[in-house]
């Protein structure tokens, strides 16, 4: 039999069931609460009672015996010496197949007014370490976005990592509902982050339609919720498509936007008494950038992939601000969105002279390859004679090649440029540029 002391020793190991503190201070959103030290973890999870009923919260920091806490719902309400009970483990959900076609927020909830989910086996943390890096598959084939100016000057492979570039206003979402539609994949995780209330009923309703969204699971958190709830939508949107990944399928990642998740953490930074670095922006938001980015790309050996688009609301069209220069070195390639563009009426308004894929020049063929390098040539020659021709500084004449840029440019444009409803080919939008590229001036005027 065991000693009375041995005996002490083995209860005194043990964790508590239950631990609870109370609440000393509430200064804006940040909640302090004592009585919970060496209990208490960065993360941790907390219940707070307030007469509207309990407020979960998590732990963001800790100065001696407080810990610094903040909501996922409006805090009113919660008064000092309100009970704080501690709750066991990091948060998790349990993503199925029954969450096809559902919209849940950053915490697994359902928001859609469809009932509730049936919940996996498994339970995933929202907060998750990407694969090994010496361990993971290399990225696989190319894959058709159905998007002209992608599929040909920035192609998108199995397992890439993809950023979108743009200002606010020049159709950075309807690309990324043209995207969700059309990418060939096996299911689609859409994290709509800081997103605007009544944009994600149209986004869903009218952008991915019916068919699109039978196949994705939508992760909301619109720009009202508090700054915790907007990161975790973020974090909840890779861990879903973690889970799914995990049985072996390909799935297309969506994110919009890195920029908003990044507000976020600067929010929640700033409220635990972090210092401001560049632009405002505390040091975790730049550590953690890439500990959420690097979750997508691929799977180990035998599992699935995560093929990750991702959009960064460049600031006043800046694309050297903070968050798009650090979001830039960690993808996989940049697609450059411009306002110049989109304002002569090009769509979608990508800069493909700007925009680069990782994956080139592999991802093409060589016949491909030598289309889209002339084509950006003679692209990148208009560019430098666009203003000289339209202030008539140009004599026609002058030179061969800036007379075949300004004659064969503007075909090229309109090669690539499509609506919102018009799925384009790969195949088509090469054999197109070939014919304008190989053909005289006449021949492509004509054509």
């Amino acid at each position: 039999m065991l000693s009375l002391a041995s005996a002490a020793s083995g209860l005194r190991a043990l964790e508590p069931d239950l631990r609870f503190g109370r609440v000393v201070a509430v200064r804006g959103a940040l909640i302090e609460v004592e009585g919970l030290a060496g209990a208490a973890q960065i993360g941790s999870r907390l219940r707070i009672a307030s007469p509207s009923g309990v407020v979960d919260a998590e732990v963001t920091g800790l100065d001696r015996h407080i810990a610094h806490c903040l909501p996922f719902s409006d805090p009113q309400g919660i008064a000092s010496g309100a009970k704080a009970e501690l709750t066991a483990g990091q948060f998790s959900i349990r993503p199925s197949e029954s969450w096809l076609g559902r919209l849940v927020d950053g915490l697994g909830r359902p928001v859609d007014g469809k009932g509730p989910l049936i919940a996996g086996a498994v339970p995933r943390p929202i907060k998750a370490s990407p694969p090994q890096a010496s361990s993971r598959a290399r990225v696989g084939h190319k894959i058709e976005t159905g998007v002209r100016a992608l599929d040909v000057f920035a192609p998108l492979c199995v397992g890439q990592r993809l950023g979108l570039f743009a200002g606010s206003g020049v159709g950075k979402s309807t690309l990324l509902s043209m995207l969700a539609r059309w990418t060939d994949c096996d299911i689609a995780v859409i994290g709509l982050v800081g997103e605007r209330g009544r944009e994600v009923q149209e986004f869903v309703e009218d952008d991915l339609g019916p068919e699109g969204l039978a196949r994705s699971v939508v992760v909301v958190a619109t720009s009202d919720e508090p700054a915790l709830m907007r990161r975790q939508a973020a974090w909840t949107t890779l861990a879903v498509a973690e889970h799914f990944r995990d049985q072996g399928l390909h799935v297309l990642c969506l994110m919009d936007s890195v920029t908003r998740f990044a507000m976020a953490q600067r929010e929640i930074g700033l409220a635990s008494g972090e210092p401001p670095a560049t632009k405002g922006y505390t040091p975790t938001v730049f550590a953690e950038l890439p500990r959420l980015l690097e979750r997508a790309g691929p799977g180990l050996p035998g599992q699935g992939s995560i093929t990750g688009l991702f959009t960064v609301l460049v600031d006043g069209d800046d694309h050297n601000e903070p968050v798009a220069d650090a979001v830039r070195g960690i993808l996989d390639g940049h697609v450059v969105i411009t306002r110049k563009i989109a304002e002569r009426g090009r769509y979608p308004a990508i800069d493909v002279l700007k925009s680069v894929s990782r994956t080139l020049p592999q991802a093409h063929s060589e016949a491909q390859n030598d289309t889209r390098l002339a084509a950006r040539r003679l692209l990148s020659t208009y560019g430098d004679m666009e203003e000289m021709v339209r202030l008539g500084a140009y004599k026609a004449g002058s030179s061969e090649e800036v007379d075949r840029a300004v004659a064969l440019a503007p075909r090229i444009e309109d090669a690539i440029n499509q609506r919102k409803d018009d799925r384009g080919s790969a195949v088509a939008t090469f054999a197109a540029i070939d014919r304008l590229m190989n053909g005289d001036v006449a021949e492509a005027e004509a054509a």
